[in-house]
């Protein structure tokens, strides 16, 4: 099984324009992603796959590999399919290039979902988290999943999901981490399908495969990013680059 990494990095971003672009310490933020996630030895390859001439000779020029997008995509589900479609590989990860600090164990987690799979029949795995700080099961920005008993996924929400309709009852809630693992004929597929209502209505491109009746795998984690999304997390993450 040939397992790469991809990781999508677009320039412009709205609330914090080139950011990928930005000092982390001694090196930008995309080049730390690319080259810690290089450091895992988890994949046989890895890429950035970006929109940007600039991103692709940060890339290129520091010894690493990237591929520019031809066409503009909605999803970063989309810019990884059209850079994996000719590239020799059976599985994909995603790794979002503005989360530097990239952890090994998490990855290896999604990794081993396909290596167990013998009979081909996981489309996607993904990390998710428990939540229970009620403020943040609330907040329409986390999204929220709920599984089966086989941990798969059932349905993704911004909602809060379950609904806890007895108050006797303490429902247990998880977060979508966002860090996904694809089979690549499925991340293809995915990106030949319509998008259908309740993707349209809740805007989480992973309903997509529950839509159409693919199947998804919950791995738990404790595993929290630090994200870069504004110039304060910049901040707290070259604090972070001090203290290493």
């Amino acid at each position: 099984m040939k397992i790469i990494a991809v990781i999508p990095a677009r320039y412009a971003a709205s609330r914090f324009p080139a950011k990928l672009m930005k000092m982390l310490g001694d090196k930008t933020v995309i080049r730390s992603t690319y080259e810690n996630a290089k450091e895992t030895r988890l994949f046989d390859d890895v890429f950035v796959a970006t929109d940007s001439e600039i991103i692709y000779n940060e890339i290129t020029q520091n010894g690493g590999k990237a591929i520019m997008s031809i066409k503009e995509h909605e999803t970063g589900s989309d810019r990884i399919a059209e850079a994996i479609e000719n590239l020799d590989c059976d599985v994909v990860l995603n790794i979002q290039g503005d989360e530097p600090f990239v952890k090994k164990e998490p990855l290896a987690q999604l990794i081993q979902v396909f290596r167990e799979d013998v009979n081909n029949e996981i489309d996607v795995a993904t990390l998710i988290r428990k939540m229970e700080d009620w403020d943040s099961i609330k907040n329409p920005n986390n999204v929220k999943v709920i599984k089966d008993k086989n941990n798969y996924a059932l349905y993704f929400s911004r909602s809060v999901i379950p609904y806890p309709r007895e108050t006797n009852f303490q429902a247990e809630y998880f977060w979508h981490v966002g860090v996904y693992a694809f089979r690549k004929r499925s991340l293809l597929n995915f990106t030949r399908l319509q998008m259908l209502q309740n993707e349209k209505a809740e805007k989480i491109e992973c309903i997509r495969y529950l839509e159409y009746g693919m199947k998804i795998k919950l791995v738990e984690t404790e595993f929290i990013g630090v994200g870069i999304d504004t110039p304060e997390d910049l901040e707290k993450a070259n604090e972070i680059i001090q203290k290493m």
